[in-house]
């Protein structure tokens, strides 16, 4: 149940968060400007990890994929197949390029989700360090990894968030119940569960249809899971992102028109069209981002 003693932890929650966005943020607008000043050499990753003035397309592209992330059909599936089917960024810098430029349209989103729906917010804090501890070990993992190994990395994550959503396509998601937090083995089973949908965002799985399936069939109140999933996915992104800024894996130009595009595409999908039918939509991403996985590992086996 929800319990009003508890909205104390809100304040703290969204201090935290500015507080990740902060450092993050420093620590980026540092990277760029060392990038800036670095000599570069003419080849394709050189220029991909050249800081810049994002082109209208990348903007575009952080509007567009942030817009229906806000709705809950996802960001990492939709970005990554975009960069994938039109060669936009080097499949090695995928992974931290989704995580350093969704960032800041994350963070919004957990604020609005935080702010206009009920949670319990002890199981919220909770649920949220697990994840920040999952996607802290995961980071360190895959930003080192070669370009082949995330490939296929991101092959089959791709093939997992098509499934997923076709899950989610065919209303085979669990119900719900009433509670609007966890105790008990309830709440050691979603903490194991935020901790390894941390991890696997480093590789493009996205958490947003795996929370909705772990913590319905928990008994959750499917409205009580959005804070929870907007949440850690804020935590994870700043977390992550730094270590993939300290190894330069991700490509600055295209992060920051996820950024710009993004911070603009939430605020209008949050309070203007809530009621838009993606039925459609998401079954165009599921083909698509099935055709992207196939292309990665069959890009993983040329190179291989």
């Amino acid at each position: 149940m929800y319990h009003a003693p508890m909205v104390g932890l809100r304040p703290l929650l969204l201090g935290a968060l500015a507080l990740f966005a902060a450092v993050f943020s420093i620590l980026w607008a540092r990277d760029m400007a060392k990038r800036y000043r670095a000599p570069t050499s003419g080849d394709a990753d050189a220029m991909a990890t050249h800081p810049g003035i994002p082109s209208l397309s990348q903007t575009i592209i952080g509007f567009v994929t942030n817009f229906f992330d806000t709705l809950g059909i996802g960001s990492y599936a939709t970005t990554t197949s975009i960069y994938k089917l039109f060669r936009l960024v080097p499949d090695r810098l995928i992974p931290g390029t989704l995580l350093v430029g969704h960032m800041w349209p994350t963070v919004a989103q957990a604020v609005i989700y935080i702010t206009i729906i009920k949670v319990e917010m002890a199981s919220l804090v909770t649920l949220v360090g697990a994840s920040i501890l999952g996607s802290w070990l995961g980071a360190g993992v895959v930003a080192a990894w070669p370009k082949r190994k995330i490939q296929i990395g991101m092959g089959v994550a791709l093939l997992g968030a098509a499934a997923l959503m076709l899950v989610k396509a065919l209303h085979w998601l669990p119900a719900g119940g009433a509670t609007l937090g966890l105790s008990g083995w309830r709440l050691v089973a979603g903490i194991a569960g935020n901790f390894i949908f941390g991890a696997f965002m480093n590789l493009g799985i996205g958490a947003y249809a795996p929370s909705l399936i772990l913590f319905g069939f928990l008994g959750m109140d499917l409205k009580a899971i959005f804070p929870i999933m907007m949440s850690s996915c804020a935590f994870i992104m700043p977390t992550s992102g730094i270590r993939f800024i300290g190894r330069g894996s991700y490509a600055p130009r295209a992060a920051l028109g996820l950024a710009v595009g993004g911070v603009l595409g939430v605020p209008l999908a949050a309070y203007a069209v809530r009621q838009l039918s993606l039925v459609y939509l998401l079954w165009l991403v599921i083909v698509v981002a099935a055709y992207s996985a196939v292309a990665m590992l069959h890009s993983a086996r040329n190179d291989g």
